[in-house]
C-alpha cells in the first residue's frame, strides 16, 4: 500500500478574483455611459443658455429699431403734441425718445377758463396756449415723460393755431419767458402764476 500520499490534503481551488474579465468590461460600459450623459447634459444646458442670449439680444436689437425708426419721424424744425392717457396734451420739441421715456423741452400746454354773461345767460369758454415755467413749483422748461403715459404724438403744421400762437409769444418775448411778476403775486392768485403765449379757439 502507498502511503507516501495519507497526510497529504487536498489541492484546494485557486480563488477566482470577483472582478472577472467581465465585469470589468461592464464597468467601463457603465462609466463610459455616465461620461456622455453628463457631457450631454452639459450641453443641452450650454445650448438653452446660448438660444437664451441669443433671444434677449435679437429683442433688445428690435425695440432698439422700432426706437430709432420711430425717432426718425420727429420733424425738428416743426413742434410736436404729446398726447398723454389723462387727457393732458403738451406741445414743444421732443428731443430725446426712447421705449422708457420721451423728452419734451420748449413746453405749452392749454388751458381753459369760462367767461358767462348775465344778460344772455351763456358761458363762453376761452382756450389759453400757456407756456411752461412760471407755475407756482417753477420747473424747468424740459419734461421727461414716461413711454407708458404717452397715447400718442405728432408733429404740428407751421399754420396751425397752436404753432401761430407759439411762434406769436417768442416774437413778443425774445429774451424767454420773465416769471418775476407772475411770482410776485403768486402768493395771492395762483392763476396769476401763468404767461400766457396767445389764445387758440375762442368758441
Amino acid at each position: 500500500m502507498d502511503f507516501s500520499s495519507r497526510g497529504a490534503q487536498p489541492a484546494a481551488n485557486p480563488v477566482q478574483p470577483t472582478g472577472g474579465p467581465a465585469a470589468r468590461n461592464n464597468n467601463k460600459n457603465v462609466d463610459k455611459q455616465d461620461t456622455w450623459y453628463r457631457i450631454g447634459i452639459i450641453g443641452s444646458i450650454v445650448a438653452v443658455v446660448i438660444l437664451l442670449i441669443a433671444l434677449i439680444f435679437f429683442i433688445s436689437a428690435n425695440n432698439s429699431n422700432l426706437n430709432n425708426n420711430e425717432s426718425s419721424y420727429i420733424n425738428k424744425s416743426k413742434l410736436q403734441a404729446v398726447f398723454l392717457n389723462t387727457g393732458q396734451v403738451y406741445f414743444g420739441n421732443i428731443s430725446q425718445l426712447n421705449n422708457q421715456f420721451l423728452v419734451l423741452k420748449n413746453i405749452y400746454y392749454l388751458q381753459t377758463g369760462s367767461n358767462s354773461s348775465s344778460s344772455t345767460a351763456k358761458a363762453s369758454t376761452n382756450v389759453t396756449l400757456v407756456k411752461l415755467g412760471c407755475e407756482l413749483h417753477m420747473p424747468y422748461d424740459q419734461m421727461v415723460i414716461n413711454r407708458s403715459q404717452v397715447t400718442f404724438w405728432e408733429n404740428l403744421q407751421s399754420n396751425g393755431q397752436v404753432a401761430k400762437a407759439v411762434a406769436s409769444w417768442e416774437q413778443q418775448h425774445p429774451n424767454g419767458q420773465q416769471c418775476s411778476d407772475q411770482s410776485a403775486s403768486a402768493s395771492t392768485s395762483s392763476g396769476s402764476t401763468t404767461q400766457n403765449a396767445g389764445t387758440t379757439t375762442k368758441p
